[in-house]
């Protein structure tokens, strides 16, 4: 159907709210990619639940399952940022396909071991390290994927359906891995998540190379002649450091990792010390969290343009329902509170991660997405020892007030520094951050932060919050530009101080 002459088509922003968040399932190569990408994210679920259970029943002893965690998350803090660079080396298909096949190896041997009854803690704890490395490696290629199978304008849609996809397979994951270790044992549980790990390898292999979208050839990276940084590490975090739009969003998403997400920490001793419940009341704050995370990513899929100060206000308002969930006098204020919380936290991330993936050059978009995701999980070791000790000390009121504290006050404290390089007054900065409206998430009008526009093209001129140079307002003579004007208003002023300093007089 063709538009009529005359007949301007509807921006993407105007679109319907539901047409743009499924936007890019119009795409053939990404529908099939998701399919593969729901089956297996329920995989990484049961995964996660079988492993955890599996080494409570060798040991008996919480610490060793927080050793297994350990060993899943070390090696993506110690590798994120090299791993990156595999994946702008080497094509993101092939790279996924590897790491699918590994996941489905590791996760079969697992299973061999458990069923046979040979498998012991530290046997686990090393298929666990190896899981890490393998995570560390998929994660980057996964992020920038994304990229290839949509056109940029769909790019955060992508993002949004991929994370409302992940959380919807939280529903679903850990009540299929329950059932089957309840009913089979956790050793079939191992089995029937390896089969969970074939459904990407063949959306994968049904992708053709003509399927995914190249990335414009905009130059080489570095000058021509220009010695190659070893690993190019140094390229990345010089290309964040060029852009402080990305340093600040990969700063908040750090610091929601790190303190904001223990969410396993707080709200089990929620259930337990403060509601006296039991698993079901635990499970029931899990589901609430997942519930508004869908919602929360297909919200933030809606949007086809991002701006900072968005990202800034949706961490904001993360951490400070988040603190007042601590203050919920019974179990279902509670439940109500963690909807919000998983739908703000959700819309977080996923414009973060699409906005980063926007913001940076293609052909180093891995390396960045790295550096993302090790700010993003490289804090967990980190923070949730610190938020249980609070817990354990203090309470667990506590704690999630702490953890949703330290995000507001980082974001306040980001947009007063942004404020001031703008010169706007502080206390107007942070009143315009709060102004976010909660139903559609649009900021107030105002213009002390620029839009980050989606385009093809990442190429920043200046940073994001420095405001072009206004011209003079004082009239021009016929034919004169604004440039023209002030440099011959400037000529006699150079010639009266030329001839003062030659001692002339004119």
């Amino acid at each position: 159907m063709t538009t009529p002459v005359g007949a301007a088509r509807r921006p993407p922003e105007e679109a319907p709210l539901a047409a743009r968040a499924l936007a890019p399932l119009a795409h053939r190569p990404y529908r099939t990619y998701l399919a593969g990408h729901a089956v297996a994210s329920t995989g990484v679920w049961m995964q996660n639940i079988a492993t955890d259970w599996l080494v409570l029943e060798l040991t008996g002893s919480p610490a060793a399952v927080g050793i297994t965690m350990a060993c899943q998350f070390a090696p993506v803090l110690l590798l994120g940022l090299h791993a990156g660079q595999l994946a702008d080396r080497f094509p993101k298909r092939t790279l996924l396909m590897l790491t699918q096949a590994a996941f489905l190896t590791l996760t079969a041997t697992i299973a061999l071991v458990t069923l046979t009854g040979v498998a012991t803690a530290p046997l686990v704890w090393a298929l666990a390290l190896v899981t890490g490395c393998v995570t560390a490696v998929d994660g980057p290629a996964r992020q920038a994927f994304a990229g290839e199978l949509v056109p940029a304008e769909h790019l955060r849609g992508a993002v949004s359906l991929n994370s409302a996809v992940f959380q919807t397979s939280r529903l679903l994951g850990p009540a299929v891995a329950a059932t089957l270790i309840s009913t089979v044992g956790t050793g079939w549980a191992f089995a029937a998540t390896a089969v969970c790990f074939t459904a990407p390898l063949v959306a994968l292999a049904r992708l053709r190379p003509a399927d995914l979208l190249t990335r414009s050839a905009a130059g080489p990276s570095r000058p021509p002649g220009a010695p190659r940084d070893r690993g190019g590490v140094r390229d990345a975090l010089a290309h964040v450091r060029q852009r402080p739009h990305v340093a600040v969003t990969i700063v908040l998403v750090g610091v929601v990792g790190t303190f904001g997400l223990n969410f396993p920490v707080v709200l089990t001793a929620m259930a337990t010390d403060v509601l006296h419940g039991g698993p079901e009341l635990y499970g029931a704050f899990n589901t609430a969290l997942a519930l508004g995370s869908t919602a929360g990513a297909l919200v933030a899929g809606t949007r086809a343009t991002t701006r900072l100060r968005l990202i800034v206000a949706a961490c904001l308002g993360f951490g400070a329902l988040q603190a007042a969930a601590s203050l919920a006098p019974n179990a279902a204020v509670l439940l109500v509170v963690l909807v919000a919380v998983g739908l703000v936290n959700l819309a977080f991330q996923a414009m973060a991660n699409s906005s980063v993936q926007l913001w940076v050059d293609p052909e180093l978009r891995g390396r960045v997405m790295g550096l993302y995701l090790l700010a993003f999980v490289g804090g967990t070791p980190l923070g949730a020892p610190l938020v249980g000790w609070i817990t354990e000390t203090w309470g667990a009121r506590v704690g999630l007030a702490f953890c949703g504290l330290v995000p507001a006050g980082a974001a306040v404290v980001v947009a007063v520094l942004l404020a001031r390089r703008v010169g706007v007054h502080p206390r107007a900065a942070v009143g315009r951050v709060v102004a976010a409206r909660a139903g559609d998430l649009r900021i107030a009008s105002s213009a002390w932060l620029p839009a980050a526009r989606a385009s093809s093209s990442s190429e920043v001129t200046r940073p994001a919050w420095r405001r072009p140079r206004r011209p003079s307002s004082r009239p021009l003579p016929a034919g004169a530009t604004w440039r023209s004007s002030r440099s011959s208003a400037a000529a006699p002023r150079r010639t009266r101080r030329a001839a003062s300093r030659t001692g002339s007089v004119g």
